[in-house]
C-alpha cells in the first residue's frame, strides 16, 4: 500500500506536492515561481526553491496548507452529484 506523502516532507520534489495537491499550483504562480512545469521540479523541493528565490520556506509551506485546506473545504462530498 502506498502512502500519501505529507506536504511538509522537506525531501518531496515540488512535482510531487503539485500531483498531489493541485491546489498549491495557484500559490506557486501568485510569488512568480516558475516552478509549475520546470524540469527541475522534480528534484527541487520546497527548501530549493525558496533558496532560489528569496522566500522564507515557512512562509511559503504555510501559504500552501492554507491553499490545500481551503481546498478541502469547498470540494463537494464524494458521491455528491454535480451541477445539482
Amino acid at each position: 500500500m502506498m502512502r500519501t506523502p505529507r506536504l511538509d516532507d522537506p525531501d518531496l520534489p515540488l512535482t510531487e506536492i503539485m500531483r498531489h495537491w493541485p491546489a498549491t499550483v495557484p500559490v506557486f504562480l501568485a510569488r512568480g515561481m516558475l516552478c509549475v512545469g520546470c524540469v527541475i521540479g522534480p528534484f527541487h523541493t520546497i527548501d530549493d526553491a525558496c533558496e532560489e528565490y528569496g522566500i522564507d520556506p515557512d512562509i511559503l509551506l504555510a501559504e500552501l496548507r492554507a491553499a490545500v485546506s481551503l481546498a478541502a473545504a469547498t470540494r463537494p462530498p464524494a458521491g455528491a452529484a454535480a451541477g445539482r
